[in-house]
């Protein structure tokens, strides 16, 4: 009989998946990394379930210990499910511009979920960064995951998503594109691909308020490029330790409105029901076209699942008040 021993050994070996009407225009094949076929139904469980083994092995974690992180719902998904199988309890910290799905699931896999704003600086203590640190402070027996610095995070996309990719390309992927929030895909991913062939291109998905392609661009980290944003796990106001810019060779920005509006395209015209950040990404691969020929194999990676997004890309009231849809 062939059967997981728990839900954890299904993480992994996702499909790789043409995408037909969108990519139309492009001279290349454009294929995405699914990653929804995870368990969790993101990218997230991958390095969720690496954090958590390493800080096994190490004594950072101790039998019937808690777990507190900051997340955007996805890294916590993918950490509940771990700690229910190894007999933890979870702390998630959230912002506010979450969608209400994701603190939804987070309480439905047994979590405390604790909501924070989102219009305040990093260091601000009602930030959902210092509010995971101090409750981590505050908590007995706890582990502060750190998701953004944690080198674990971009360690199980060395170890697991890159080689996939390697191999399900039979070695013949020319680009990479991805969104980038804590950094952990890009680095890890890109890392492994470049050891394989240099010549690999590797395009990272940012948005307007974030700072990250103006760094890498230019080495400023410039506070101007900061505001409000309504994509959900991509770009960043910090500069987290798992971003590897000198992996990355170069940033495309997508709006908002593009990112909602290829959302819904996807979902519509692919058949792919996925989160915003997918929209986003495959948005951006069409602002690169120029840099693809018709010999080239671009791979997308599409982190989680629109059923995390009913409320808001999906919903038309919605899409129409933020000024979306006519």
């Amino acid at each position: 009989m062939k059967y997981a021993e728990n839900i954890l050994e299904t993480i992994g070996n996702t499909p790789l998946v043409k995408i037909n009407r969108l990519t139309k225009e492009l001279p290349c094949l454009v294929l995405a990394k699914y990653e929804t076929f995870n368990p969790g139904n993101s990218t997230k469980d991958r390095m969720a379930v690496k954090m958590i083994e390493d800080a096994e092995a190490d004594g950072r974690l101790k039998p019937g210990g808690t777990i507190i992180e900051g997340t955007s719902g996805n890294t916590g998904m993918g950490l509940a499910l771990a700690a229910i199988v190894k007999g933890y309890k979870c702390v998630f910290v959230i912002s506010d511009k979450q969608s209400k799905e994701k603190m939804d699931i987070l309480r439905a896999v047994g979590a405390e979920v604790v909501v924070c704003p989102t219009d305040v600086e990093p260091t601000d203590p009602r930030s959902y960064y210092s509010v995971s640190k101090r409750l981590a402070e505050e908590t007995p027996n706890s582990w502060y995951v750190n998701q953004y610095d944690n080198p674990s995070n971009a360690l199980a996309h060395y170890e697991s998503t890159g080689p996939e990719i390697w191999e399900q390309t039979d070695g013949k992927i020319t680009h990479f594109v991805v969104g980038v929030g804590t950094g952990g895909t890009i680095s890890g991913v890109g890392k492994y691909l470049k050891e394989q062939n240099p010549d690999i291109k590797i395009w990272g998905i940012d948005t307007y308020g974030s700072v990250f392609k103006k760094y890498h661009e230019t080495g400023v980290f410039d506070e101007k490029e900061i505001y409000p944003y309504v994509t959900e796990g991509i770009g960043e106001d910090i500069l987290p330790k798992n971003v590897d810019f000198s992996i990355i060779d170069g940033f495309t920005k997508v709006t908002d409105k593009d990112a909602a509006i290829y959302t819904q395209r996807l979902a519509k015209e692919e058949g792919m029901f996925l989160g915003n950040s997918a929209g986003a990404a495959i948005k951006g691969v069409l602002q690169l076209k120029e840099h693809f020929t018709k010999e080239d194999v671009v791979v997308v990676l599409f982190h989680d699942h629109g059923s995390r997004y009913v409320a808001k890309m999906f919903n038309d009231d919605w899409m129409r008040k933020m000024g979306y849809k006519d």
